[in-house]
């Protein structure tokens, strides 16, 4: 398997966003569930605790990350079910991330928007959140996990070259 990449780059007032894009045959309250309820997150990217709401904090577990480490995540908006934004914060800086749903004939539309302010890390991070977004459709089609050496670094170069 060789997933070709799918990111845009767009240039904003503060910096840019890097949108990636998936769709689903799936009614959008289906999908907010995949993206925000816990035992489904571990499915493709980490289970959570704690109390969710705007303007709190909850942690995620990074369970296909390299020692499988929590993060805390900020709660920004939480606008059931087509809207969830949240902030990291840890050693490698700050990501500011929205998920942005949107329903028509029965398919759901996923954005996953990383607001960024540099293009620095773009090359890293944009076939990170390929391999998270495709681990979601696994998660939700049954299919098989993908590795994420099938994404980075054959990947880099057309994420560097967004910018």
């Amino acid at each position: 398997m060789n997933p070709e990449p799918t990111g845009q780059l767009v240039p904003t007032p503060t910096g840019y966003d890097l949108i990636i894009t998936r769709t689903y045959r799936a009614p959008v309250d289906d999908v907010w569930a995949s993206v925000t309820e816990p035992e489904r997150t571990a499915r493709w990217f980490g289970p959570w605790r704690g109390e969710a709401g705007p303007g709190r904090t909850v942690e995620v577990q990074l369970v296909f990350e390299e020692s499988a480490p929590w993060y805390p995540m900020r709660i920004e908006a939480c606008e059931p079910p087509y809207r969830l934004a949240v902030v990291t914060d840890d050693a490698v800086g700050s990501w500011s991330l929205e998920l942005l749903l949107a329903e028509a004939d029965g398919t759901t539309e996923l954005r996953l928007v990383h607001h960024l302010t540099s293009t620095e890390q773009l090359g890293e991070t944009g076939p990170g959140w390929e391999y998270y977004l495709d681990m979601l459709t696994a998660a939700r089609t049954g299919g098989p996990q993908p590795e994420f050496d099938q994404y980075y670094p054959s990947q880099k170069a057309y994420f560097e070259s967004l910018k």
